[in-house]
């Protein structure tokens, strides 16, 4: 099962691909983000994010995708912005089909290091041994939409 991890913000929206490994494990696809300029006006933004996410879904084709949950900060604007771009990743999902499973950042935290108040280290250092990967991913967006994906790998029951 190809699983499509996300990690959404309105500059940075992050994407990772993984698949089960034939030899156990999983393997990364493909991994990045989706960037929109702050120059902008939000419309065009959010139309890019779109563009974006059908390009992924058109050329990865995922049968399951992960989103990591909004995490409440004291930013209000921020949050608006990411809550923003999360509306915008979960229609385009919804438009192609796709499962969708929405984890918090704890749950995801719990799933790849068994504790849920790691650190962001410690989080990029376990998904590049997970998926055998040279170096840790970057940027961060991508790392966590990596850990998304790979949490939901650990909560789907999947066929290998």
């Amino acid at each position: 099962m190809r699983i499509l991890g996300l990690d959404p913000g309105l500059a940075l929206t992050g994407y990772g691909v993984v698949e089960p490994h034939p030899r156990g494990g999983f393997r990364v696809i493909t991994y990045g983000v989706i960037r929109t300029a702050a120059k902008e006006p939000l419309p065009q933004r959010l139309l890019h994010l779109y563009q974006g996410m059908r390009a992924l879904l058109e050329t990865y084709q995922p049968e399951a995708a992960a989103v990591e949950r909004l995490f409440v900060q004291r930013n209000l604007r921020s949050v608006m912005s990411v809550g923003q771009a999360r509306g915008v990743v979960l229609l385009t999902l919804a438009q192609f089909q796709v499962p969708v499973a929405e984890y918090t950042p704890t749950q995801v935290k719990t799933a790849l290091t068994g504790y849920g108040a790691a650190r962001k280290a410690q989080m990029q250092r376990m998904v590049q041994l997970l998926l055998g990967l040279p170096e840790i991913p970057r940027p961060d967006d991508a790392a966590d939409a990596l850990a998304v994906a790979l949490c939901h790998a650990q909560h789907a029951t999947i066929p290998r």
